[in-house]
């Protein structure tokens, strides 16, 4: 079982698996939306449902096109949704799936121009980012349609250390921030833990 961040990337395709396995649970969660709950509020402070799948799409696609060398930032602006955000969040999640499959693509950079004004990084680092923030995400949509989540416990003990790894201090404290400041839980366990570590609470809405 994978128990470090370094274990996580040097573990090639077994990373690319668990990326597809988080990805595909955020599918089957998103499926379960109807359109009466797209202004719905999310975990994610200001935005609401709508906000949250636009940004999920649009990063799917962004990944896509660093897994081949693209580093336009215009790649990454969000879109409004189509009439029919369920298939469209689909096609976008199986369009970043593929992408991470190909024959090669750990041994690629990725440009993420979105990140400290752009960087080049190594796949299993960039592919690490995708994972854990659908872990998170499938729970923010969850959360947002009351409803609960589920992933198995080695994913979960996989995507911890890199939850853990995710840079502290001032920077989570601007409004636009991916994660807020930790949450101190030194009891949580599992889900629980890698949402507090990211700064979501658990019993999000109270």
């Amino acid at each position: 079982m994978i128990s470090t961040y370094d274990e996580l990337l040097r573990s090639g395709t077994e990373l690319i698996e668990l990326d597809a396995r988080a990805v595909r649970v955020s599918i089957s969660v998103v499926s379960c939306l109807t359109p009466a709950q797209l202004d719905a509020p999310t975990p994610c402070v200001g935005w609401t449902l709508r906000d949250l799948l636009e940004h999920m799409i649009v990063q799917h696609k962004g990944f896509a096109a660093s897994a081949h060398g693209e580093g336009d930032i215009a790649l990454w602006k969000p879109q409004p949704l189509s009439d029919d955000p369920i298939a469209e969040y689909r096609a976008a999640a199986e369009q970043v799936l593929a992408a991470f499959a190909e024959p090669g693509v750990l041994e690629r950079q990725f440009p993420l121009p979105e990140v400290r004004g752009g960087i080049v990084i190594p796949a299993p680092l960039a592919i690490s980012f995708h994972f854990i923030d659908y872990v998170v995400h499938a729970w923010d949509v969850a959360r947002a349609l009351g409803a609960t989540v589920e992933f198995e416990d080695d994913l979960l003990s996989a995507g911890l250390p890199v939850a853990e790894a995710v840079p502290r201090g001032a920077d989570r404290e601007q409004p636009d921030a991916s994660f807020a400041p930790v949450i101190e839980a030194p009891d949580a366990t599992g889900l629980d833990r890698i949402l507090t570590v990211l700064g979501r609470s658990p019993r999000w809405p109270e």
